[in-house]
């Protein structure tokens, strides 16, 4: 994965906040996932944006992060998403 990937969100995939946190809904699956705020964080950009550039560059601007955690940290969650069917990249 790299930073210049886009993402797409599935358009059967439900977000609400609850609690300064992301429930996600899978409408094909039925599965709710339950985003801390990490997850939260990264899911907010990427709706926004859909661009894992983007994401990164609001994310390291608005917390205290080595960027290559960053980079980590938004991949790995990505790959947890691509994982469970909600995005494609």
């Amino acid at each position: 994965m790299k930073l210049k990937q886009k993402i797409n969100i599935s358009d059967q995939v439900f977000a609400q906040e609850v609690d300064e946190e992301i429930v996600l809904l899978d409408m094909n699956s039925e599965n709710y996932f339950g985003l801390d705020e990490t997850g939260s964080a990264i899911w907010q950009q990427l709706s926004k944006t859909g661009s894992l550039q983007a994401t990164y560059d609001a994310l390291i601007e608005e917390y205290e992060i080595q960027p290559a955690q960053l980079e980590a940290d938004i991949f790995a969650f990505v790959q947890t998403l691509v994982d469970a069917g909600l995005v494609e990249v």
